[in-house]
């Protein structure tokens, strides 16, 4: 008699959009923009800039990705442009990888 295979559900929605978050940040400086956010509750650009040490218009194309993979909020005030964190759950994921015990 075959013994019958047990009935196993992916949600592949659940995983692709999980897949894009990843994508999303998996590169240092998004990271490290992220890492900074969750220490400020707003930052503008030049500061970003100031402090993490890189040009401004390759920060701006990083924070364009975050912006409209809509992890980072914005607001322009006069000539300034302040980004924060939409959700700081995003932090959770860093601090869970960080804390992965992987052998890289």
């Amino acid at each position: 008699m075959a013994q019958m295979k047990p009935t196993i559900q992916i949600n592949r929605e659940r995983l692709e959009k999980v897949a894009t978050i990843l994508k999303t940040v998996a590169h240092p400086t998004r990271l490290a923009v992220i890492d900074l956010l969750g220490t400020q509750e707003r930052m503008s650009v030049n500061d970003m800039c100031e402090i993490l040490d890189c040009e401004q218009s390759l920060l701006s194309h990083h924070l364009i990705v975050l912006k409209q993979r809509g992890i980072l909020h914005h607001v322009k005030e006069g000539q300034n442009v302040y980004y924060s964190l939409k959700n700081k759950d995003i932090l959770k994921l860093i601090a869970c990888i960080e804390n992965c015990d992987c052998s890289l």
